[in-house]
């Protein structure tokens, strides 16, 4: 390319204004042929130093829309600048009200969770002091036992010096047991009442305490939720405080927060419910264990007045048993004679059925044939050894039976030679001690 051909270097087009949208002009380059050129024949063929009228046009609209693409950017910026001022002042406001009108919510929150901590404190309070009158009433009922038990245990010791026989569990003795246990379970049933009770006790006061606990932290944080919400832009004791907006380790979320003050009042709602039970229930084990243990003693006493007649009518009829023992002793001895003698009775046709199959195993050659008559023979000795077998073991059968029937007898005449002794201890020992069986009254811990 010649020198003549070199364009001038131009300003570049703005990025703001799209190349498409600018005006195509074609430079020609320009060449000192005319006849007005300024440089006269010396610089024939070479590039002027002036800007055609085409450069100058394009770099007056090239310098234009520069300028329009400034001033539009500086316009759209300061429009954004003013939108993004006003909405982060209205989010400012927005997010103060917010936080106003969630600490409001808050101190709602926090008055409803005191107030009911207030009245359950009440609640507890009341109901322990009534636990604890129940609680002297349940020890005077239990130390009422102490002579109920030691009747029974005696009357127990005394029934011990029966002899044989009569030394047996009966009715007395039945009823003694089931009051002496009856007893035992009444104390315990009172110990464990009592202890429960003082363990009842003792959770009603660390349910309250937890109340109280609770109580004071929710008033101290209405104080300071209140202050909280009595702050705002004017405030003059208000100021940075960077670390602030951090989240502290050991903070707790608004549902385990609320969780917290439920749990201590179901708790002690709870414990408060458990001792309403537990007095109703006292109340209810003190007359019950009162009334047991006086209906107990009527059915001991009950079962000594019928004692002496009982062994009377048992011994007679102990006496009548004894009478047919004997009889069926003889009877029994006479059937067992008369088995041994029909065991006896079948060794002769046993004798002769094997007599006859021996014999007639010398039969010659093919007349040794299982005739009918072999059969006859041969069902004849298995038909004799069962019946003899049925004989034997029905003879063991009345021996082992005579045997208990000795020992029946034995039994019976050495029972009806205790029932003196016994008649003697239950109708003079046992029967005037329970005269002094405590009152119902005493028994229900009113005294």
């Amino acid at each position: 390319m010649s020198a003549a051909q070199v364009l001038v270097s131009r300003a570049p087009v703005p990025q703001t204004v799209p190349a498409e949208s600018l005006p195509v002009h074609t430079v020609q380059p320009a060449y000192n042929t005319g006849e007005h050129s300024s440089s006269g024949l010396a610089t024939s063929g070479f590039r002027t130093a002036k800007y055609l009228l085409e450069e100058w046009t394009q770099g007056g609209l090239t310098s234009f829309y520069r300028a329009f693409s400034d001033r539009d950017s500086s316009e759209r910026l300061r429009h954004e600048a003013k939108q993004l001022a006003a909405e982060c002042e209205a989010r400012a406001v927005r997010s103060q009200a917010d936080g106003t009108r969630g600490l409001g919510q808050r101190l709602l929150e926090l008055h409803f969770w005191r107030s009911e901590l207030e009245r359950e404190i009440r609640d507890v309070t009341a109901e322990t002091e009534l636990l604890l009158r129940e609680k002297s009433r349940l020890q005077r009922a239990l130390d009422a036992t102490e002579l109920p038990y030691s009747i029974a245990g005696d009357n127990l010791q005394s029934r011990e010096r029966r002899s044989g026989a009569e030394l047996v569990r009966d009715g007395p003795e039945r009823e003694l047991l089931r009051e002496v246990e009856l007893i035992r379970n009444v104390q315990d049933l009172l110990g464990r009442t009592l202890e429960q009770s003082i363990q009842q006790i003792r959770q009603n006061r660390d349910a309250k305490e937890k109340l109280e606990m609770d109580w004071s932290d929710k008033v101290e944080a209405y104080d300071i939720d209140d202050q909280c919400g009595r702050y705002n832009n004017q405030s003059t004791d208000i100021q940075f405080h960077h670390n602030s907006s951090k989240f502290e380790d050991n903070t707790s979320t608004p549902e385990s927060w609320a969780q917290h003050s439920h749990e201590n009042i179901y708790r002690a709602e709870r414990e408060r419910m458990a001792s309403i039970n537990l007095r109703s229930l006292i109340d209810s084990i003190l007359q019950d264990t009162s009334e047991d243990l006086r209906s107990q003693c009527d059915a001991v006493n009950s079962a000594f007045a019928h004692r002496c007649e009982e062994v009377e009518d048992v011994k007679r009829k102990q006496e009548e048993h004894l009478m047919k023992i004997l009889k069926e002793i003889g009877d029994q001895e006479n059937n067992i004679a008369a088995l041994k003698q029909a065991i006896k009775d079948k060794e002769a046709p046993m004798k002769v059925a094997q007599t006859r199959l021996y014999q007639r195993s010398y039969r010659p050659n093919v007349e040794l044939c299982r005739d009918p008559v072999q059969f006859r023979l041969v069902g004849e000795v298995a038909e004799l050894a069962e019946s003899v077998e049925f004989l034997q073991q029905k003879l063991e059968e009345a021996e082992q039976s005579l045997r208990n029937l000795e020992d029946t007898r034995m039994s019976l005449e050495k029972d009806i030679a205790n029932k003196a002794n016994s008649l003697f201890i239950d109708r003079e020992k046992c029967m005037t001690l329970r005269t002094r069986y405590p009152a119902l009254i005493k028994l229900s811990g009113f005294q």
